[in-house]
């Protein structure tokens, strides 16, 4: 496992575009003033050692010795000793729902993108417990399995989008079955799934089958309610711009609200609470409550204990870099103006 110590040097890369834009400026600024001061002919009479091709050559020195000298400046650890830890706390499933409707804008940026921030929020909030992640739409799809990696339970999230499932439709009774199948039957902890949705549900299945199921496995059922009971149309976009609002099969604008009738009985028959997602702050602050005030059960878990500095080899290869750079001369040597390499002889 690789961890970055300290991330913000990352930014220092910004200075090699600026670096490549300046050196193109700056030669394109020589050659202007060259035609003005003679023909090429004769530049190459008056100056025969002139290379184009060193001055490509150290820049590309130059910034790979500044590209190491961030990286080593971030100091990449390895992680060098995995070892088995006991952690106490809770076994949570977010299903997220990812069908069209969660891109209806009548909350802000629209339902889908806050529903990812308020389970990035929830994450945020969380100690020791466990964590998976299942999309669903027209039908479940496993995201990530339980786990303590809070990082990939981040990056997974931030990637899920309304095409990445091409059955459309809302089978929230899906996804409390395929939430059933997470946890581990010989780690007896506490389970509890939070369904993050606008609450309308458009498949075949029997949503309180579903429920009734996930009580048998000893999971408490959350649901999450994303949008507003006014609603909002559905915006179709292509690279972030309208094409059109979407409509159905009278040719009339769809017009989706926040069923929160569904998702309270969800809750109330999963021994769980609906939860109104408007308010980021409140909604985490009460799933926080919520949590502590439940049984901690210790679990086993790996993870990596000892990291070792990487620095050293990065510092060390921009170093050589940055030497090549100071000792490489811009006109051409003669050893090498003998091979001819780079097709730089002198014309007669």
């Amino acid at each position: 496992m690789i961890q970055l110590d300290e991330k913000t040097y990352l930014y220092l890369l910004f200075i090699i575009p600026v670096m490549i834009v300046l050196f193109i400026v700056q030669q394109l600024w020589k050659r202007r003033v060259q035609k003005r001061f003679a023909q090429a002919r004769l530049l190459k009479r008056l100056a025969p050692d002139m290379s184009r091709f060193k001055a490509v050559l150290k820049l590309v020195f130059l910034m790979s010795g500044l590209s190491f000298l961030v990286l080593g400046l971030v100091n990449p650890k390895i992680g060098t000793k995995l070892e088995t830890v006991k952690r106490e706390g809770v076994d949570i499933v977010f299903a997220v729902d990812v069908s069209r409707s969660m891109l209806a804008e009548d909350i802000a940026p629209n339902r889908l993108e806050k529903a990812k921030r308020l389970v990035s929020e929830i994450i945020n909030s969380l100690g020791s417990d466990r964590i998976g992640i299942i999309a669903y739409a027209g039908q479940a799809y496993p995201q990530l399995p339980i786990t303590t990696d809070y990082g990939a339970a981040k990056m997974f999230l931030q990637n899920m989008n309304t095409d990445m499932l091409s059955s459309q439709g809302t089978a929230i009774g899906e996804a409390i079955k395929l939430a059933a199948t997470y946890y581990d039957d010989e780690e007896q902890t506490n389970r509890v799934l939070f369904i993050v949705s606008d609450g309308e549900d458009h498949s075949e299945d029997s949503v309180e089958d579903a429920v009734e199921l996930a009580i048998e496995e000893g999971i408490r059922v959350y649901t999450i309610g994303v949008g507003t009971s006014k609603g909002g149309p559905i915006p179709l976009k292509r690279n972030g711009v309208l094409e059109r609002l979407k409509k159905d099969a009278e040719g009339e604008v769809v017009i989706t609200k926040l069923d929160e009738g569904m998702l309270e009985d969800i809750a109330g028959d999963g021994n769980g609470e609906y939860i109104n997602g408007s308010n980021t702050e409140k909604a985490v602050a009460f799933i926080t409550e919520q949590l502590n005030q439940m049984d901690k059960k210790e679990f086993e878990a790996k993870q990596f204990a000892e990291f070792k500095d990487q620095f050293q080899w990065f510092l060390g290869i921009a170093l050589f870099f940055l030497f090549l750079d100071i000792f490489l001369l811009e006109r051409k040597t003669k050893w090498l103006k003998r091979l001819n390499l780079f097709n730089e002889k002198e014309e007669e």
